[in-house]
């Protein structure tokens, strides 16, 4: 990739994990204010910073790997940087980062990566519109069959802790 287009990429890059980390913080309040245990967008920045590091550091290894034509998804390396920092014993942050990270609440971090999928799909709806009745009635489909399973899971999960 040439320079400006890397530069280019880095900014694009920025601005979706300010905003990410932003609707992340406020959606993880919500969320926990619901449980009785509010965590301020302020008290959740730590742990919000550490996944952001994972998540920039990952997107470096992601970027330098290519150039050496290794091509694997960028979440492989994201994951794999968060899970040796949580490792206790083995990183010196461990238990920092573990504490900070149960701060803030999964389904809250979803909001905005599935806000921008929306969007994405969006954006291409023509596209798609070209690829014939069968594939949106598909599409369709699968969407209502994954939303409809996936509340069912969480409904049986929240019951099965005792939450509702």
């Amino acid at each position: 990739m040439e320079k400006t287009s890397m530069m280019e990429t880095w900014i694009t890059r920025g601005k979706v994990l300010l905003f990410s980390g932003v609707f992340a913080a406020i959606a993880n309040y919500i969320s926990s204010s619901k449980t009785g245990a509010p965590v301020t967008p302020i008290e959740a920045v730590p742990g919000l910073a550490m996944m952001l590091f994972c998540v920039v550091v990952g997107c470096i290894l992601d970027d330098t790997l290519r150039k050496f034509k290794i091509n694997l998804p960028s979440i492989l390396y994201i994951s794999a940087i968060s899970m040796l920092l949580s490792i206790p014993g083995f990183s010196p942050i461990a238990e920092y980062f573990c504490a900070e990270l149960n701060k803030m609440n999964l389904m809250s971090l979803c909001t905005p990566i599935l806000a921008y999928a929306g969007i994405s799909i969006g954006k291409d709806l023509d596209e798609f519109k070209k690829q014939g009745l069968g594939i949106m009635c598909t599409a369709i489909a699968a969407f209502i069959g994954t939303y409809v399973g996936s509340a069912l899971i969480a409904q049986v999960v929240l019951m099965m802790t005792g939450v509702i």
